[in-house]
């Protein structure tokens, strides 16, 4: 793993989040991005070598609504910048970790992306992510 890649937080409005985290980091929001097979809109914010996303439900049934329905607004995730998404999903997968998916999928921001089951990293849901080249 290469670096912390971004941190992803669940928010209820993200309209409201992104002014938020606009004046919390000085910073404008410099990409937003549907990901319609997840039900979710996205806000990424620059932030030294790692960017934070904001993750808001476009639907009731998306995982993201069900999460702050659980737990609430916070962190949803952190995502680690890997090379090579399959093989450090093999390499944990061999490892004894729980992959939440078999292949990695099309995430946003133009990444492939694959999740560990959060009981795997004492109790937080952990994103590889690798960029697809040529996009």
């Amino acid at each position: 793993m290469n670096k912390i890649e971004h941190i992803g937080i669940a928010v209820k409005n993200l309209d409201e989040a992104i002014k938020n985290w606009e004046t919390l980091l000085g910073a404008p929001c410099y990409k937003k991005e549907s990901v319609a097979s997840e039900k979710v809109d996205t806000a990424f914010f620059r932030t030294g070598e790692s960017k934070i996303e904001l993750l808001g439900a476009r639907a009731p049934d998306s995982v993201i609504a069900g999460f702050i329905e659980k737990r609430g607004e916070g962190m949803h995730h952190v995502a680690f910048e890997v090379d090579d998404i399959r093989a450090e999903m093999k390499r944990l997968s061999e490892a004894g970790y729980r992959l939440l998916q078999e292949e990695p999928k099309r995430g946003a921001d133009n990444k492939l992306v694959a999740f560990l089951h959060p009981k795997n990293a004492n109790g937080v849901l952990v994103e590889l992510c690798q960029s697809i080249e040529g996009e």
